[in-house]
């Protein structure tokens, strides 16, 4: 792994930090929390302005419409952005996280002209249909049917969790397409449009509030056969490039919000006479010396990506499983310096630490993840 950064890595930065400073003030006002219409506006605003300047899909290949950048000249970006202040992805992580990605590695020249120019240009805003009410962290057990009646599939079933669904215009869907097949090869995955008939959004509140999931309802929705990702049945092997990005990448311009939370975190501490506290220095040190960590892995999950093609590998899961706790415990740390005010939910960090609870479950359990590591890192025999 190389961790130094070259000239011209060097002269990237400080181009995209100038254009950051000049862009930046000229945003509005961000909505609030709830209303997602209007934060679907002003996260696909933000992303025709990277667009425009040349910064939107900025590590996908060329023929995808990216900038065909290296895995470094990402970390570069997604680092600046977030010192910056700058908005992330926001209602459209799926299309420009997931979706997007899984289309660039597995569909065809057709699909990718169709649907990444749109994501890139901040024009449509994908969700995920992938977990199902009965099948809990057991993706494999999803029960959602499709079946062919001439250029067309037919689905029934139901989903849950399904982010954004409410503001979406296209779901990356899996589907059971041979019920009589081995429960992991007669999978299919489809690009749903979700204005199509048949189709009932039912949002779902969270813990903090807020409603950016929902359930997704399907009675006999027409799916074309040519918006199948991959051969049909293949789609086990499809979810796993998806969840390869989901894992490997997508959580990456979080732990640099994390190092940033946490100097704050330093300087509240110090302000309101908790850093007298020796165990809570030790604990804020200890947390410091973790996120340096999972930035280093970082960088070495993005070098081993570099090198493989592109792809993120299975080391995503060790980074998304040790990240999911450590952000748990940054925010009960953020919860320690506050005091009494950790109790109040307008105070910064309180929604953030109520959020952090779903990480241990978002982007496949930490059980799960234990299971990857050790099946296919570590090499030992699976369970029973």
């Amino acid at each position: 792994m190389d961790l130094t950064y070259t000239p011209e890595e060097d002269e990237f930065r400080a181009r995209l930090r100038e254009w950051l400073a000049k862009v930046l003030a000229s945003l509005p006002a961000k909505p609030s929390p709830g209303d997602w219409p209007g934060r679907r506006a002003y996260d696909l605003g933000w992303q025709r302005m990277l667009y425009d300047a040349g910064y939107a899909g900025l590590h996908w290949p060329l023929d995808a419409g990216g900038r065909g950048a290296t895995p470094t000249q990402h970390l570069i970006f997604l680092e600046e952005t977030e010192k910056a202040g700058a908005p992330y992805v926001g209602a459209n992580f799926v299309g420009l996280l997931h979706a997007g990605p899984t289309i660039a590695a597995e569909g065809t020249a057709e699909q990718r002209a169709r649907w990444l120019p749109p994501v890139l240009r901040g024009e449509q805003v994908w969700c995920q249909g992938f977990s199902e009410p009965d099948a809990g962290s057991d993706l494999a057990a999803l029960r959602t049917r499709a079946w062919r009646d001439g250029d067309d599939y037919v689905v029934s079933g139901s989903k849950i969790w399904t982010s954004h669904a409410e503001v979406a215009d296209w779901c990356e869907l899996l589907v059971r397409t041979d019920p009589t097949a081995p429960r992991h090869r007669g999978i299919s995955w489809l690009a749903m449009p979700m204005d199509a008939p048949g189709i009932t959004v039912r949002p779902l509140r969270t813990l903090a509030g807020s409603a950016e999931f929902a359930e997704v309802f399907l009675d006999e929705v027409r799916v074309p056969v040519g918006n199948r990702v991959g051969a049909e049945n293949d789609g086990w092997r499809v979810t796993m490039v998806t969840l390869s990005y989901e894992r490997g990448t997508a959580f990456v311009g979080e732990v640099v919000a994390c190092r940033r939370v946490l100097g704050e975190l330093a300087r509240v501490a110090r302000k309101n006479g908790r850093w007298d506290d020796p165990a809570l220095r030790r604990r804020l040190g200890g947390l410091n010396a973790e996120f340096r960590t999972l930035w280093r892995l970082t960088q070495w999950n993005v070098s081993e990506s570099e090198r493989t093609g592109g792809v993120p590998g299975v080391g995503g899961s060790v980074f998304k499983l040790r990240y999911s706790h450590a952000r748990q415990e940054l925010y009960d740390a953020a919860a320690e310096v506050l005091g009494p005010d950790a109790l109040d939910l307008g105070r910064e960090w309180n929604l953030d630490r109520l959020s952090s609870l779903s990480y241990t479950i978002a982007a496949g359990t930490s059980q799960i993840q234990h299971n990857i590591v050790a099946e296919r890192i570590l090499g030992l025999p699976k369970g029973r």
